[in-house]
C-alpha cells in the first residue's frame, strides 16, 4: 500500500522500524541507534522478548572474542569447512556461501560491539561442542556463548513486560540457567556444594516472588533479552507492545514503513531508511506448516516451543511486496522432541527433551518397540530420526503420527528425572496419575501400557543392556563423540552415556516432534536485504532472525545456531542502513 492522507490515521516518523523484539530485532535496533539513527521497535504481543526469552540463550559464533581470550584454537576457514559439510546440497540455496562468509566475518565483531557498547555480557561455553564433532572442521568447545545472569530489578518498570520463561522448564518457577547453574541443579542430591547452591537459589526465588511477584535472577534467554532491553531503554528506543504490524507501506517499489495497530488505532509508521522484519518466522502458521512439514499435516502431530505470536506475519508482509521463501532446505525448522504436559491446575504445556536423553540408562524406541537412533545426539537429529524411522515403516505404522518413547528404570528416573518428572526427592505420583509417566514392574507390563510389542521391547532392552554393561553401543555408537559425552554424566564410567536398564519399576514417556523455530524463511543477501524472485534486493526491506531463511540451509551445526546468526545479521543490516544513509 501507499501512504494516503487520512484524518483518522495517525503518522509516526522514524529512521528505522524494527518489527519484532527477539534477539535479532534488538540487535538491529540497538546497533542502528548506536550509529545515530532514530529507531522504533514494535511487538505484537503483550511482552517483549519473543522466542529468545523462552530459549536457552546460546549463540553459535566461531572465533568469538571470549574463545580467543581463552586460548581456544579456531579459524574462520575451519568453521567454514565445518558448515559447508553440514549444509551438503543446501549450499545451493540463495546466496548460501556469501551469507556464510558474512556471518563468519561479522560474528566476532558483533560480540565485541555488544560487550563493549551495551549491557550485554557473555559467558563462554568452553566445553560445549559442535553438534557433529566428528565432522571435519568441528570444534569440541568454544564456539557457543550465552548471556551472563542478570538482575531483573535493573529493568525497573519494564520488568513486568519481559516475557517469562517456559513454565515447563522451571523448578518451582525458577529458571535453571545454562552451564554451571544447570550442573548444580543436576548434582544437588550428590554434592553438598551443589545442594547448598540450589538451596540458595530456591530461597532467593521465594524472596523475589514474595516481594516482586517473579524470579529476579534472569538466566539463559531471559537474561539475554533483559540485557538487550536494558540497553534499548537506556538509549531511548521506544518499544510499542500489543502493536501488530498489519502491512508494509510500499511507494514506487521501495518499502518506506508499515501500518501498525497500536492501542486499537491504526498508525502509519514512516521509516525513512528501512524496515527490519524480525517477527519470528512461521512456527504457528498452520497452513504453511501443513505444506512444509511433511510429518505434520494437522496441528495434533507437532508442537512448537516458539513464541505463540510467531505465525508468519513478517513473511506474509514481505511476500506482498515481492519477497519469497527460499527453497531447497533439508529441514523446514529446528526440531526438538517434546512431550505434552497437563498441570495440576488443568493447564497444558510442552516439555522439551533437551538433556536427559543423553544420560546413562535411557533409550528411545519407536512404535515397534525398537531403537531408531543415538539418543545422545542433538535434539534436532533425534526428531529427524523419528521422522525418518516412521517414513521407513509406513506400511507397518499406517497413518499413525510420528511418535516415540523414552524408556528408563528406577535408578535413572531418581537420578536424572524423565521429562517434566523431576529426580529424587521430587515425587512422581502426580505424573503417574495423570498418565504423563507410564510405569510397569516388568518390561512386559510397561510395553502393554505403551501399546508396543512386548517381545520386541524386551529384546531391544536386553540387547542394549549387554553392550551398556561394558560401555559399548554397537548399534549407534552412543557416547563415542564429544557432544554425546557432553550430554552424558561425566561421573559415570566406562561410558558417560550408557548404563543398563535393569531396576524395576520401569518408566516411559511419549515424545512427539516439536520445534524451536523455523529454518525456512525469506531469501536475503549478505546484508539481510530481502530479495525478490529475480534476486534483486527490495529497497528498504530487511529480514533477520527466523523471518530470514537460515544461513545453514536446514542443518543445525551447534548450540545457538538460531540466535548467533540472528544477532549477527541484525548487526549487519543496521550497519548497512547507516552506511547507505551516510552515502547520501
Amino acid at each position: 500500500m501507499k501512504i494516503t492522507a487520512d484524518a483518522h490515521v495517525n503518522t509516526h516518523h522514524c529512521d528505522v522500524l524494527v518489527i519484532g523484539s527477539g534477539a535479532g530485532g534488538f540487535s538491529a535496533a540497538i546497533t542502528a541507534r548506536k550509529l545515530g539513527l532514530d529507531v522504533l521497535m514494535t511487538e505484537k504481543e503483550a511482552w517483549f522478548g519473543g522466542t529468545t526469552a523462552l530459549s536457552g540463550g546460546w549463540l553459535w559464533i566461531p572465533c568469538n572474542p571470549l574463545a580467543q581470550k581463552a586460548g581456544i584454537i579456531d579459524s574462520l576457514d575451519k568453521a567454514r569447512e565445518y558448515l559447508l559439510g553440514e549444509m551438503g546440497e543446501s549450499q545451493s540455496t540463495p546466496n548460501a556461501k556469501e551469507r556464510i562468509d558474512a556471518f563468519l566475518a561479522a560474528g566476532p565483531r558483533m560480540v565485541d560491539f555488544f560487550q563493549r557498547e551495551t549491557e550485554v555480557r557473555f559467558l563462554l561455553g568452553a566445553d560445549y561442542p559442535d553438534y557433529h564433532p566428528q565432522r571435519s572442521g568441528a570444534l569440541a568447545g568454544g564456539r557457543a556463548i550465552c548471556a551472563e545472569p542478570f538482575e531483573g530489578l535493573q529493568l525497573g518498570k519494564h520488568l513486568s513486560k519481559l516475557r517469562p520463561p517456559v513454565r515447563e522448564m522451571t523448578l518451582f518457577g525458577i529458571k535453571v540457567g545454562s552451564g554451571p547453574d544447570f550442573r548444580h541443579f543436576c548434582n544437588a542430591t550428590r554434592s553438598l556444594r551443589s545442594a547448598l547452591y540450589v538451596a540458595g537459589r530456591v530461597l532467593r526465588h521465594l524472596f523475589d516472588v514474595a516481594l516482586h511477584g517473579r524470579d529476579l535472577m534472569m538466566m539463559s534467554g531471559n537474561a539475554l533479552v533483559a540485557r538487550l532491553a536494558k540497553t534499548a531503554f537506556d538509549l531511548g528506543i521506544p518499544i510499542w507492545l500489543d502493536a501488530p504490524a498489519v502491512e508494509l507501506i510500499n511507494e514506487d517499489g521501495r518499502v518506506v514503513g508499515a501500518r501498525i495497530k497500536q492501542k486499537g488505532q491504526m498508525v502509519n509508521v514512516v521509516a525513512r531508511l528501512g524496515v527490519v522484519l524480525a517477527a519470528g518466522g512461521f512456527p504457528h502458521d498452520l497452513e504453511r506448516r501443513k505444506k512444509l512439514y511433511a510429518h505434520a499435516p494437522t496441528p495434533s502431530e507437532h508442537y512448537s516451543l516458539a513464541s505463540p505470536g510467531n505465525n508468519g506475519d513478517g513473511i506474509s508482509m514481505a511476500e506482498s511486496v515481492g519477497g519469497y521463501i527460499a527453497p531447497g532446505y533439508s529441514n523446514a525448522a529446528s526440531w526438538m522432541p517434546v512431550s505434552r504436559v497437563t498441570h495440576r491446575d488443568g493447564s497444558s504445556g510442552i516439555y522439551p527433551h533437551s538433556f536427559e536423553r543423553g544420560k546413562p540408562g535411557v533409550i528411545a524406541v519407536n512404535s515397534a518397540g525398537t531403537r531408531f537412533t543415538n539418543e545422545s545426539d542433538s535434539y534436532h537429529d533425534v526428531v529427524r530420526a523419528m521422522i525418518d524411522a516412521k517414513a521407513s515403516r509406513t506400511k507397518d505404522s499406517g497413518d499413525q503420527p510420528v511418535a516415540a518413547f523414552l524408556v528408563c528404570d528406577t535408578r535413572f528416573i531418581r537420578l536424572y528425572g524423565l521429562g517434566i518428572a523431576k529426580p529424587f526427592p521430587m515425587p512422581l505420583s502426580y505424573w503417574l496419575r495423570s498418565g504423563y509417566l507410564l510405569s510397569g514392574d516388568s518390561i512386559e507390563i510397561l510395553a502393554s501400557k505403551m501399546d508396543v510389542d512386548a517381545v520386541a521391547l524386551h529384546d531391544t532392552i536386553t540387547a542394549f543392556n549387554s553392550g551398556a554393561a561394558i560401555g559399548n553401543d554397537p548399534l549407534y555408537r552412543r557416547g563415542e563423540n564429544a557432544y554425546n559425552r557432553y550430554l552424558g554424566d561425566k561421573d559415570y564410567t566406562p561410558n558417560p552415556c550408557l548404563a543398563p536398564i535393569t531396576q524395576a519399576p520401569f518408566y516411559a514417556v511419549k515424545i512427539l516432534p516439536g520445534d524451536l523455530g523455523t529454518f525456512m524463511g525469506l531469501a536475503t543477501d549478505r546484508d539481510a536485504r530481502v530479495l525478490d524472485l529475480q534476486g534483486a534486493p527490495i529497497d528498504g526491506l530487511y529480514a533477520v532472525g527466523t523471518d530470514m531463511a537460515s544461513i545453514f540451509g536446514g542443518s543445525y551445526p551447534g548450540p545457538g545456531a538460531n540466535l548467533g546468526p540472528a544477532m549477527t545479521f541484525g548487526f549487519l543490516c543496521a550497519e548497512h542502513i547507516a552506511r547507505k544513509h551516510n552515502e547520501k
